[in-house]
């Protein structure tokens, strides 16, 4: 397979002859403030062994042209040897070394180098990201997670910009304007995990330090980065702060000295994902950093990400995975000990585990009832497959099914397990069987038969209690239901999986709570499991399987307790048997067994007295969801109508000043439809009305702004108006939102046509089209763009960088046309495109699938 796409047969084969000794790599970025220069010099010098001399190989290379190439002193001829994607070499000896200089491109994609400049003051700023395969967009490389070296990187930038890396920079010298960065060489690492940023950051610094065991000690330098222009929103003390603990905390319970020497974490901005785990070099999103005020689960949700990036340094970046198949040995891993972390470190964030079985478990449910739902341990067969599996199943399912198998291992089982599998592997790559011969050393358990259940098979199990009673309402029987996972066929117990799960028993106290009177904790096998335990205690009013979300599954309910729900949800006193509650009946909604507008009237009765700030804003988006998208069409209008007067009426009752006052606020800005709420909205904005306690900060203004201009309320002055008050990045994202999403065809066009007509947008600037235009609310004005669409796919996933094609794909699918004729043009598309590349198809099958969802839920709401 040539080309850009590497396949794992390659990539195996090329491991098979070739040993990686180190790699120099020399950069000059001293034109990147010059917004005409498209490319900067990159110089490679790779030292390899090959163990067949005389062989051929390639390095991995996205470049506009190469200058150079020499082979063990011999020049090799660029026009012949590179293909714009791979630098060819052939007549290999036994020890190598091979020098490539190109002149490689500067990004706005997010992939490779990419380079922003910051509209407040000029100032320009660079950052990499790689993940899965793009440092051949910055250097030539063996681009495979498996040919692990030392990095050296030398860097040079203009004078007055800092310059970091993966390690330690050795010296800095400075000539004709210019300063020349040398770093020392990293530890081993793979090619996706090395990193440069560069340009006059703002930089705090802390320190932390540990006595090991061996009476010596852990010196960490730590830094914090960010714009210049970002610096006196940059609450770095705190950020710094849960570093620290989650240090210490991986050091208990890891018990392996952090490998990279420093720990700096640069915040960037226009980047793609939430964070990467470069070694000793992390890069966050900025939008981490919070120029306006936010609820604490935005703060939790940070908190998260630095302790997930953080136990990437073992999981992932001390030990790393073979190929593609196992990127879940990292994610899962660190998705798990994020939330894990949060806890165990002692942050003030006591909540995690509420957070994850609400959101993150959520998502993983999402992504596995695709027809295109995978393994967690996937058949990867090429760098597009792998790019599209940094999905649900890969970091929510399988952390929560790490955290199943806590429960059906025990902790100390597992941890030793981890323990013994960083000294093991240290610096090398693994596969799943070398984890599961460790735990299975740790925990006693043959975990081959747990494993081929729970990482080798998809799908989703449901969970359903069914009580018998006698005459004085005592039980007589309480047994499990387990319905089959997905993928059927994929055992012989037709997708049963054993699970370790509690079940509560809830009964109202006397201040009419609902309160949990016993918990049983047992295994479920097959399809029907008798809890013994349960027998001859009085009927409870509700029974809650997976009480304290030990396994994954989707949980139903028996008919009485869900009529217990009904009527008191809000009622049940623990935030995790409750987030659970909410978890279960937003599932029924999803799988058309509940009328959407049944959901909404929970929400609408017991949504004003959510105490977790997290969930309360997954209410707000489900059941704005709920009312999109799986409400008959026809009562649609009044969904709507009854979500914007419960915002309204909630923003008025909320504490002043408060994180829930905050919530009702941004979502009355997304629900706000009738006169009384955008006349609300518009007051807000010009100061002639005024809610106590709530600050009408800059991005409240932009939420407001946005409900105004999807209303087409909002003039083009007003708007131009806000953005020059606002002249940041965040304020021309939201700002092109704001375009996009104005009800007129012309605004439509504008936004669709700045897409898909040209590449000159930046990465952030196509996501902010891409979400205005595409409000479920302008369904009538989008419906023009279905047919255009499907016609462009190809075109799109040929001409476009991945990541680019895939949030054109994903972002403008006619999910909110929902409708047979929408289904029968994408099964038109797939039908007519059996060849198309396999990435491209998935999204546009999970499209479809979503489209065939939507109506199944519609049909139950109009029944």
């Amino acid at each position: 397979m040539p080309g850009k796409n590497l396949s794992r047969d390659e990539a195996q084969h090329r491991a098979s002859i070739l040993t990686v000794d180190g790699y120099q790599v020399r950069l000059d970025v001293a034109s990147a403030p010059d917004p005409a220069a498209a490319t900067f010099r990159s110089t490679t010098t790779v030292a390899f062994r090959c163990s067949q001399p005389g062989a051929a190989t390639f390095l991995d290379l996205l470049a506009p042209a190469v200058r150079s190439i020499t082979l063990n002193g011999r020049a090799v001829d660029p026009a012949a040897a590179f293909d714009g994607a791979r630098v060819h070499v052939d007549g290999l000896a036994a020890e190598n070394v091979l020098t490539v200089e190109a002149d490689c491109a500067y990004s706005r994609t997010g992939e490779g180098l990419h380079r922003f400049t910051d509209p407040v003051d000029g100032e320009t700023y660079l950052y990499t990201h790689y993940e899965p395969a793009d440092a051949r967009r910055v250097f030539a490389n063996f681009e495979q997670p498996d040919l692990k070296a030392p990095f050296t990187f030398t860097v040079t930038a203009p004078a007055a910009w800092d310059v970091w890396s993966n390690a330690v920079h050795e010296s800095v010298t400075e000539e004709d304007g210019s300063r020349t960065w040398e770093f020392a060489p990293t530890k081993p690492i793979s090619t996706y995990l090395t990193a440069v940023v560069a340009g006059p950051y703002h930089v705090a610094r802390d320190h932390y330090s540990r006595e090991l065991p061996d009476g010596s000690t852990l010196e960490i330098p730590l830094s914090a980065m960010c714009r210049k222009s970002l610096a006196r929103y940059f609450d770095a003390d705190e950020i710094l702060g849960v570093t620290k603990l989650g240090l210490d905390f991986f050091h208990e319970e890891f018990d392996y000295p952090y490998p990279f020497g420093k720990y700096d974490q640069a915040f960037v901005p226009e980047y793609n994902i939430g964070a990467m785990e470069n070694p000793g070099c992390v890069t966050f999103r900025e939008e981490f950093i919070f120029r306006s005020k936010v609820t604490d689960a935005a703060y939790e949700s940070r908190a998260n990400v630095i302790l997930h990036e953080m136990a990437h340094m073992w999981f992932g970046d001390l030990v790393t995975m073979r190929w593609w198949d196992d990127l879940w040995l990292k994610e899962s891993f660190a998705d798990f000990m994020g939330s894990y972390g949060l806890i165990g470190a002692r942050t003030r964030y006591s909540s995690a585990w509420v957070t994850f079985a609400n959101q993150r478990k959520a998502w993983a449910y999402r992504q596995d009832q695709f027809p295109t739902t995978h393994p967690i341990t996937a058949d990867i067969r090429d760098l597009e497959d792998a790019k599209l599996n940094f999905d649900g199943i890969t970091y929510a399912k399988g952390a929560s099914v790490l955290k199943q198998l806590v429960a059906y291992a025990g902790s100390e089982a597992f941890f030793e397990g981890a323990r013994r599998y960083f000294k093991r592997h240290a610096f090398g790559n693994t596969e799943l069987a070398d984890l599961l011969d460790i735990l299975g050393e740790t925990s006693g358990r043959d975990l081959k038969a747990w494993a081929a259940a729970w990482l080798q098979t998809a799908g989703v199990n449901s969970l359903t209690p069914q009580v018998t009673t006698d005459a004085d309402g005592r039980i007589t029987e309480l047994a499990v239901l387990q319905d089959g996972a997905a993928d059927d066929s994929a055992t012989p117990s037709r997708g049963l999986r054993p699970h370790r799960i509690a079940v509560g028993l809830y009964d109202h106290d006397t201040d009419g709570a609902l309160v949990r009177t016993a918990r049983i904790e047992l295994d479920v096998t097959g399809a029907r499991t008798v809890v013994t335990e349960a027998a001859g205690r009085p009927r409870p009013a509700l029974v809650l399987l997976n009480d304290d979300d030990l396994t994954y599954c989707k949980i139903r309910f028996d008919a009485d307790s869900l009529e217990t729900l009904r009527t008191g949800l809000g009622d049940i006193r623990d935030e995790l048997a409750r987030a659970l509650a909410w978890s279960a009946v937003w599932n029924l909604t999803r799988d058309g067994l509940m009328p959407a507008r049944d959901y909404v009237a929970l929400v609408l009765r017991f949504a004003g007295h959510e105490g977790n700030i997290g969930v309360l804003q997954s209410l707000h988006t489900q059941a704005k969801g709920a009312v999109d998208l799986y409400a008959d069409p026809a009562w649609r209008g009044e969904g709507s109508r009854l979500l914007a007067d419960s915002a309204l009426r909630e923003l008025r009752d909320a504490v002043p000043g408060s994180d829930h006052q905050l919530a009702w606020a941004r979502f009355l800005a997304q629900t706000a439809g009738g006169a009384e709420h955008l006349g609300l909205v518009r007051g807000l904005l010009v100061g002639s009305a005024r809610i106590d306690g709530l600050e009408v900060d800059q991005e409240l203004r932009w939420s407001l702004w946005l409900a105004l201009a999807a209303a087409g309320q909002a003039t083009d002055e007003e708007l131009a108006g806000e953005l020059a008050a606002d002249n940041t990045a965040s304020g021309k994202r939201q700002y092109t939102q704001c375009l996009a999403a104005r009800p007129t065809p012309e605004a439509k066009a504008a936004a669709w046509s700045a897409v898909v007509d040209s590449d000159e947008l930046p990465n952030a600037l196509v996501e902010a089209n891409i979400a205005g235009f595409a409000l479920p609310a302008h369904r009538d004005l989008t419906a023009l763009y279905a047919a255009p669409y499907f016609k462009l796919l190809e075109r799109v996933w040929a001409e476009r960088t991945i990541e680019i094609a895939m949030r054109i794909v994903g972002g403008f699918f006619p999910r909110a046309q929902v409708g047979e004729q929408t289904l029968a043009e994408a099964d038109a598309w797939l039908a007519g495109h059996p060849d198309a590349a396999p990435a491209l198809r998935r999204l546009v099958i999970e499209g479809r699938d979503e489209l065939a969802r939507a109506l199944r839920a519609q049909g139950c709401d109009r029944a």
